[in-house]
């Protein structure tokens, strides 16, 4: 499997560090709101990965972290924790909020048919972790402090503008007026923040640098490294990611590691409304509910994260998703097929597509750098040249190809079921109507069968019913 790697600006294959297992870590929610549909697109495409992998031969072991504490308003550490904001806005406390959102993430990954992570772990049930990893970079001499926490200094790290290739010069230049003064270097960031002295927080605890709680980007070190190791395979995020918090991840765990932090790093692009950025203060945050209202499926949002590249700014309109939602309905009455086999071809035609090489092909063009544009272009090509129905010969086949698409995609189209004996009993009997030119009850019938759901469409080989 071949996967763009951000450390090196190019294409590069899969090499795990142990044979036939590949760990992944991804940056989850912070959840202090509902995801809005610009998280969602990311979390797909995470999830992407993890099914390619999987038909690569790896076996995944997969990390998202919850960020239930810590994350500040701004990436610069300052501002107000985005829980405590979320807190004063529900006039509940940053505990139940956190709660909350988190369970509602968590029941979201099933709606969207998420592959389940290895490991869903949650900042606040890790704080001991990431004040042992701040007490390792104390003693290594990275950090100092000042009136609202412990910093990590930046300078200390000579390679830290590398992997984002940052011009810390210009930065440096153009700090704004609010600009901390007390740190060091304008790129230093808080490893652990002190609690206000006017005001108890709802979540706060004892440390060896007083009551506070942790930073933002220490929880992805100290989480990953508990559960993957000093060295992970792959690491993957949002773009947004690439130039603070991914950076002071490796600035912090190669600081106290002496090892790569990870092998691979996978940045997933950012997605917009009308040329603008997915923010709730944009007022364009959509949710999974603002899409089920409108009587588009879960479903057609997964299939319309993949018809763009991770690695391409994606452009979201209503009308590109209900053309998604069209798109799947087409490919979910050609899965139902499977449910109406025909043995009326005397053999297999000679020309029919082998959907065990069409499988191969479809899964090579996702080992390549999780094409799914391609993919999908390729699943439509292969559906237009089917026949109207498939051959109880290829019946086994086309199920197996539909399971790995299935696989790879999560779209779910074997999870339809047979219609009812009696809607087949009505089918023959509008089959017999139209054989003896019966055209009035073979209309009745057809009506019928519309009011029930279904729709039919006469071909060479008997008539073929669709969901409508």
């Amino acid at each position: 499997m071949k996967l763009y790697n951000t450390l090196n600006r190019t294409v590069e294959d899969i090499q795990p560090i142990n044979p036939d297992t590949v760990t992944v870590y991804t940056c989850g929610p912070t959840v202090y709101d509902y995801p809005h549909i610009g998280n969602w697109f990311t979390f797909i495409r995470y999830d992407t990965l993890v099914r390619t992998l999987k038909l690569s031969g790896l076996t995944p072991t997969w990390v998202m972290n919850i960020t239930d504490v810590g994350h500040l308003v701004s990436d610069a550490d300052e501002g107000e924790d985005k829980l405590q904001k979320g807190a004063r806005r529900e006039g509940k406390t940053a505990w139940d909020v956190a709660s909350f959102y988190g369970d509602y993430f968590v029941h979201a990954l099933t709606r969207l048919n998420f592959t389940q992570p290895s490991y869903l772990p949650k900042a606040t049930e890790h704080i001991a972790e990431q004040i042992e990893l701040v007490k390792k970079l104390e003693e290594k001499g990275f950090t100092y402090i000042i009136d609202d926490g412990v910093y990590y200094d930046t300078s200390k790290f000579p390679r830290y503008s590398d992997f984002a290739r940052l011009d810390l010069d210009a930065m440096q230049a153009g700090k704004r007026v609010e600009y901390n003064t007390q740190k060091r270097n304008i790129a230093d960031f808080a490893l652990w923040k002190f609690s206000p002295k006017t005001e108890q927080r709802d979540m706060e605890w004892d440390s060896p640098w007083g009551k506070g709680f942790p930073g933002w980007h220490v929880e992805c070190s100290a989480m990953s490294m508990k559960y993957l190791g000093e060295t992970m395979d792959i690491h993957a995020g949002g773009i947004d990611h690439l130039p603070v918090h991914h950076t002071n991840e490796i600035a912090q765990s190669e600081a106290v590691t002496g090892k790569p932090f990870a092998t691979y790093w996978m940045h997933a692009n950012h997605i917009s409304i009308e040329g603008e950025k997915i923010s709730k203060s944009l007022g364009n945050g959509i949710t999974l509910e603002d899409i089920e209202a409108r009587g588009i499926s879960l479903m057609a949002l997964r299939l319309h994260v993949l018809e763009s590249h991770y690695r391409s700014q994606s452009k979201f309109s209503w009308e590109s998703l209900e053309a998604a939602q069209r798109r799947l309905r087409n490919w979910q009455a050609l899965s139902d097929l499977r449910f109406q086999p025909t043995e009326k071809m005397a053999t297999k035609s000679p020309d029919a597509l082998s959907f065990m090489a069409a499988g191969k092909n479809f899964v090579d063009t996702l080992l390549n750098d999780l094409d799914t544009p391609k993919s999908l272009a390729f699943l439509d090509a292969l559906f237009n040249q089917n026949p109207d129905k498939i051959h109880v010969e290829s019946l086994d086949e086309y199920v197996n190809f539909l399971q790995t698409v299935d696989e790879a995609l999560g779209l779910k189209l074997l999870d339809s079921h047979d219609i009812e004996h009696e809607q087949k009993q009505l089918i023959a009997e509008r089959e017999d109507a139209r054989a003896a030119k019966d055209w009035a009850k073979s209309d009745e019938i057809r009506v019928e069968l519309v009011k029930q759901g279904l729709g039919l469409r006469d071909t060479d080989f008997g008539t073929i019913w669709y969901r409508l």
